[in-house]
C-alpha cells in the first residue's frame, strides 16, 4: 500500500505522507478529577512539543451497566467505594471540558478526547474537536464505529484487544464513509511487557491499509515508541503525568513532562535520520574520505615498461591520493608508462 492518504486535522496540520509524526500527549484520567492538574498537563504537553493533548470523555450510564457501576471498587487506586463512584470522581463535566478546550487554545495546542460512547462523541463534535479518538475499548463496538464514521469527522482509532480480522472490519466500516482516519497499533495492558508489543504489526498495517498508521504505547519508557516511529508510525500516543507515583493505574506507564520532551526531541531526530533509501556518498563524508579513504600505491619501485603484478600494488591511505582502491583489479597486469617509486600513488595515466 502507498499510504498516500493524508488526514487533515486542520488547515495547518496533516497526518501521513511526508508530514512529521503527530504526537499525542494522552492525559486520559491522570488529572485525578482536578481541573487545575488538567491545565498543568495541557501546559506541560505544549512545552514538551506534543502536537496535541488528549483526555477521555465518558457518559457513565451509556458506557457501563448499572450493575457494573455498583460493584465494589476498594483498592489503592480507587476514588470511591463503588466503581461508579470512582469513575464519577474522575469524570470532568461538560463545562470543565469547555474550559479546558479554551485553555488549550490560549496555550496554543490542539485538544481533544477519546469518546467512550455516542453521547460523548456528539458532545465532542459539538465542541468542534479537531478529531476524535476511539479507544481500544470500542474496537469491537461496530455500532459505535458506524455511528462515528457517519459523522465524517477525522478519527484516530486504537486497535488493542482484537485481532487483524477485526481491524480489517474497523477499516471497512470507516472507509465506507471516508478515509480521514488513522489506525493505531495498540496492546491494552498497563504496562505492556516489551515482548508483547509486537511492533512489526505496524509494517503489516502499512502494507494492508492505504491510510496513515501509528502506535499507542502503554509500555514503560520511550524506546518502544521510538522504534515505532522508525517503523513508520505517523501518529504516536503516550501517556503524560505530573508524577508517576500518583494514584491511578496509568501513571506508572506515563512519561513525566521532562521525559515527554525528550521523546519529542528523539522522534524528530529519528525522522531527520531516516532520510532516503538510496545508499550514496553524502557531503558530510567528504572530510573522512579526504583523510582516511585508501588509494592504490606502488608496493615496490618499478621502471617504465614493466608489468604491475599483484604484489607490486598496495592499498594504503596516501598523500597525495592515488586511484581509488576499488580499481585494484583494473590496474594489475597493466604496463607502466613511467618510472614509479615504492609507496608512490598510482594515477590513471601511469599505465596502459
Amino acid at each position: 500500500m502507498s499510504n498516500s492518504v493524508e488526514v487533515t486535522i486542520n488547515p495547518d496540520v496533516k497526518i501521513g505522507g511526508a508530514n512529521p509524526c503527530f504526537i499525542i500527549a494522552e492525559v486520559g484520567q491522570n488529572h485525578q478529577g482536578d481541573i487545575e492538574i488538567a491545565k498543568k498537563l495541557i501546559k506541560a504537553a505544549k512545552e514538551a512539543g506534543a502536537s496535541c493533548v488528549k483526555f477521555q470523555k465518558t457518559c457513565l450510564k451509556e458506557k457501563f451497566t448499572k450493575k457494573y457501576l455498583e460493584r465494589p471498587y476498594d483498592n489503592a487506586n480507587s476514588w470511591g467505594k463503588t466503581y461508579g463512584d470512582h469513575k464519577k470522581h474522575l469524570e470532568l463535566s461538560e463545562s470543565q471540558y469547555r474550559e479546558l478546550f479554551k485553555y488549550a487554545q490560549e496555550v496554543g495546542i490542539l485538544c481533544t478526547a477519546s469518546a467512550m460512547d455516542m453521547v460523548s462523541f456528539d458532545f465532542l463534535v459539538n465542541m468542534k474537536a479537531p478529531f476524535i479518538k476511539i479507544g481500544s475499548g470500542d474496537s469491537n463496538n461496530l455500532l459505535f464505529l458506524k455511528y462515528a464514521a457517519s459523522k465524517k469527522i477525522p478519527l484516530i482509532i486504537s486497535t488493542g484487544m482484537v485481532d487483524k480480522t477485526a481491524v480489517k472490519t474497523i477499516y471497512d466500516i470507516i472507509s465506507a464513509q471516508h478515509k480521514q482516519f488513522c489506525l493505531l497499533h495498540c496492546i491494552s495492558a498497563y504496562p505492556v511487557p516489551f515482548e508483547d508489543c509486537n511492533l512489526t504489526v505496524l509494517q503489516d498495517y502499512k502494507n494492508t491499509f492505504d491510510i496513515p498508521v501509528g502506535y499507542s504505547g502503554q509500555e514503560l519508557g520511550t524506546a518502544v515508541a521510538l522504534g515505532a516511529v522508525a517503523l513508520g508510525a505517523k501518529v504516536l500516543e503516550k501517556h503524560i503525568t505530573l508524577d508517576k507515583s500518583m494514584k491511578g493505574t496509568d501513571h506508572v506507564c506515563s512519561l513525566t513532562p521532562t521525559e515527554f520532551s525528550q521523546l519529542v526531541r528523539d522522534v524528530r531526530v529519528i525522522e531527520a535520520s531516516l532520510g532516503t533509501p538510496i545508499k550514496k556518498v553524502v557531503t558530510s563524508e567528504i572530510p573522512c574520505i579526504d583523510k582516511l579513504q585508501k588509494s592504490l600505491v606502488m608496493g615496490s619501485t618499478k621502471n617504465k615498461g614493466e608489468i604491475l603484478y599483484p604484489g607490486d600494488v598496495k592499498i594504503k591511505v596516501a598523500e597525495p591520493k592515488g586511484l581509488n582502491a576499488l580499481h585494484f583489479e583494473d590496474v594489475i597486469y597493466k604496463t607502466l608508462v613511467c618510472d614509479k617509486k615504492e609507496d608512490e600513488p598510482l594515477h590513471e595515466g601511469d599505465f596502459c
